[in-house]
């Protein structure tokens, strides 16, 4: 070994060891670790919480259709309960206008259907299982989905979208 390379040696020898007894930048080496992670967790907590609030939104807007649907007639030539229902699921209004999710697309459809279940007497008590004297009880169900994912972090990840799918049930009541 040359002189030159054994005094570059030496340095760093005596560099190494006097890093190693120095703690002043142990804290600064720690955060350099800890920062990335606690972000990144940060990030997946907030979007977490907006994915639930946008489902929670559809859930309601489906809540409110149905119930809609489940006290309206066709008897009146100026309402046409199914637009109106569609309308409130997606936009809160009987009327199109703002979303209630905003990037709610417009092709992710709101489906009405309705079906009848039997409406049975209970041998033991001799009552109807559901209220009513008829046979049957209609059944109004709200569905849709939503592809949650378009803007998100999870995206810039390669995860997505995540499609939420909701529904919401109400027995047909009338007006």
């Amino acid at each position: 070994m040359s002189n030159f390379t054994a005094k570059r040696t030496g340095i760093l020898r005596r560099l190494a060891r006097k890093f190693g007894r120095e703690e002043r930048g142990a804290i600064l080496v720690e955060m350099t670790l800890i920062t990335p992670l606690m972000i990144a967790l940060s990030a997946g907590v907030f979007e977490f919480g907006t994915i639930i609030h946008r489902k929670l939104l559809i859930e309601v807007g489906l809540q409110d259709a149905a119930r809609y649907m489940a006290r309206c007639t066709t008897g009146f030539a100026t309402v046409n309960c199914t637009t109106t229902a569609e309308n409130i699921a997606k936009y809160g209004t009987p009327a199109a206008g703002t979303l209630r999710v905003a990037d709610w697309d417009t092709d992710e459809p709101v489906v009405i259907s309705t079906y009848d279940t039997t409406n049975a007497v209970n041998p033991d008590t001799g009552l109807r299982d559901y209220r009513g004297t008829g046979a049957t009880v209609r059944t109004i169900r709200v569905t849709t989905t939503y592809a949650y994912g378009a803007t998100s972090m999870l995206s810039y990840i390669g995860i997505g979208p995540i499609t939420i799918t909701a529904s919401h049930e109400e027995r047909f009541i009338g007006y």
